[in-house]
């Protein structure tokens, strides 16, 4: 039985100019018990929205989630305490002190007596010398420590994280990191959505990809890297790209980056920069990482890039035919 269980999820909301619009189409996928599963999309993909649903703060439209065999409709209380959930927004009751906020949010849960594990969660996420303080005392990061201690407290098997890192420093990171891959070893499910994709890529064993509401991806991580260029050539540059690189580079202010699958390749730009006369500062070649890959998934030709790549290969049986609405990557884009 699957941790969680999406089957074609769909969410339309009214539109003031009458055509519906429509959040999630069709989201079909399951994240299996102890597994680090890692949702990434664009602003605006649909991700929030899907955990939503998942937490039963917004209905479906259409379709069926189950959390744990729980739906989390029919069977609310049951699969709401299956979760815990950390959501973007900082929301906090500024009456009450650290301690006081985990022990109500333990009665929310039918949980008593539970002080040996609040203590437990204060000192893993570094607010023991916090506990007395009130809410409205803390800094951006403290509160949002608080957040994930308040998922935590009814020890919930399936921890859900929508962006937790977001604006915080580097030390909460690794304090939260190293926290929830623990809570991961023992046994629980983590559903994580993040914008930093080098922690998805460090910490997600399986990564699906959202794109305007519909699933372009769904892969183990080490396949979705297989499937990127296996290097990329980077360098600083203070004037403007030569037309060949035009539609292939990456330009991030004065960092380019350009997928590079083999030595001909690189050979092949710098021969380009020499000849356009141009001097680069800091070149290298890198691997590639789960950036370059999500690029590329959410890039205009993907659909039809992969559909290509599927027909080359002789698979043209109607299930695994790959479009917009369900991509998987098997085959490296050419």
């Amino acid at each position: 039985m699957p941790a969680i269980s999406f089957q074609s999820v769909s969410k339309s909301y009214p539109s003031v100019r009458g055509a519906p619009l429509k959040a999630l189409d069709d989201v079909t996928f399951d994240i299996e018990e102890g597994e680090f599963f890692g949702l990434l999309g664009p602003n605006g993909a649909g991700k929030t929205t899907l955990i939503s649903v998942l937490a039963g703060l917004t209905r479906a439209s259409s379709g069926r989630v189950k959390v744990r065999g729980h739906d989390v409709q029919a069977d609310y209380a049951d699969a709401r305490r299956q979760l815990g959930v950390v959501p973007q927004e900082l929301v906090f009751d500024p009456f009450f002190s650290v301690r006081e906020t985990l022990r109500i949010q333990s009665g929310y849960f039918g949980v008593k007596n539970n002080d040996a594990w609040i203590d437990e969660l204060l000192q893993s996420l570094g607010l023991a010398d916090k506990a007395s303080a009130n809410m409205r005392q803390l800094s951006g990061g403290m509160k949002r420590r608080v957040l994930v201690a308040q998922a935590l407290v009814h020890k919930p098997p399936v921890i859900v994280l929508d962006e937790p890192t977001a604006g915080v420093d580097v030390e909460l990171r690794q304090t939260l990191w190293q926290f929830i891959a623990r809570l991961n070893k023992e046994g629980h499910t983590v559903l994580l959505t993040t914008h930093y994709l080098e922690e998805a890529e460090a910490l997600c064993n399986r990564i699906a990809m959202l794109k305007a509401g519909r699933m372009v991806a769904l892969e183990r991580t080490s396949e979705l890297l297989k499937a990127a260029s296996s290097n990329v050539l980077r360098f600083k540059l203070d004037t403007a790209l030569p037309p060949e690189f035009e539609g292939k580079a990456r330009v991030t202010g004065r960092i380019v980056q350009l997928p590079a699958h083999d030595a001909h390749d690189i050979e092949r730009y710098l021969a380009i920069i020499r000849e356009a006369g141009l001097r680069v500062e800091d070149v290298e070649v890198r691997k590639a990482d789960l950036e370059d890959v999500f690029l590329d998934v959410m890039s205009a030709g993907y659909a039809e890039r992969t559909q290509a790549a599927a027909q080359a290969s002789g698979d043209h049986a109607p299930d695994r035919a790959v479009d917009a609405r369900e991509a998987v990557i098997e085959t490296p884009s050419p």
